[in-house]
């Protein structure tokens, strides 16, 4: 039994199936109604009335993100060795999570989030996301109807990460400047997602910035930024800064890690079989 050189020297992102990205797409697109349902609803909907059917929408997305789970581990784009680094890297980010939970964004997690989409590629860093947020719920006590909405963005953060250009050939200072670039824009990105979950249902506690189901969308984007500078803002930017800096003093050691905890794990690697010799 032989491998090829090039196989050994090269870490090779986990490639998902057609039933998994057929499930990822699906959940994205849900999500993504589900994120942004007001400013696609039109002024005056009785879409306004969607916060009590929250509940709904959380056990809705969570079976989807489940299947998608389930599919990815089913074909063999997870096979064992995979889902056990799922197993090994959803436990440190979960554990890295509450190391600066309620600090001003100090989230050392996402950092990590990024590397490792970069290395096994997006199909991976999507499953990876997503579980690492459940675990971390389960381990802070955090599971509520906004789980969803956090396990879907931290999906999209780390599958972001792995269709960044230039896996295979992009080493080095430019690698890890585009890494951090990603990571602090990402950062924002995240936080105004998660914005977007809760928004709607503000408009008791601040009227000025909320969500009003009878405004045009202008006024209502305008809200919402407003809304956006003056609860996260900050809580962003502390997240931004601290991915970019982690990302640029650990990510070289943490980079060769993974990529050689890949190539010794050889998750697609070829294998051909010689007959014996006479």
């Amino acid at each position: 039994m032989t491998t090829s050189p090039t196989d050994r020297r090269q870490a090779r992102a986990v490639r998902l199936g057609p039933r998994s990205l057929t499930a990822l797409a699906l959940v994205s697109a849900v999500g993504v109604a589900g994120f942004g349902w007001p400013f696609l609803a039109p002024p005056g909907s009785q879409i306004g009335a969607h916060a009590q059917d929250a509940p709904w929408l959380f056990a809705g997305l969570l079976v989807l993100l489940v299947a998608v789970v389930a599919a990815a581990i089913s074909e063999s784009g997870l096979g064992p060795k995979a889902v056990a680094m799922l197993g090994v890297l959803a436990a440190t980010g979960a554990a890295l999570r509450p190391i600066g939970a309620g600090t001003a964004g100090i989230e050392p997690m996402f950092f990590l989030m990024v590397l490792s989409g970069r290395v096994l590629g997006p199909g991976f860093g999507f499953v990876l996301g997503s579980v690492t947020m459940f675990a971390s719920a389960l381990l802070t006590g955090g599971v509520g109807p906004w789980l969803p909405f956090q396990m879907l963005a931290m999906g999209w953060f780390a599958m972001g990460a792995g269709l960044l250009p230039g896996p295979d050939r992009l080493r080095g200072r430019g690698e890890l400047a585009m890494l951090a670039g990603y990571g602090f824009l990402a950062a924002f990105a995240y936080g105004t997602v998660m914005n977007m979950a809760g928004w709607p249902f503000m408009s008791a506690l601040a009227s000025n910035v909320a969500f009003d189901p009878h405004a045009p969308l202008a006024a209502n984007l305008a809200r919402f930024v407003a809304y956006c500078v003056a609860t996260s803002l900050g809580w962003d930017l502390g997240r931004a800064v601290v991915t970019v800096v982690l990302t640029l003093v650990l990510g070289p050691a943490v980079l060769r890690a993974l990529r050689r905890a890949t190539r010794r794990a050889a998750f697609e690697t070829p294998v051909t079989f010689e007959s014996p010799r006479q």
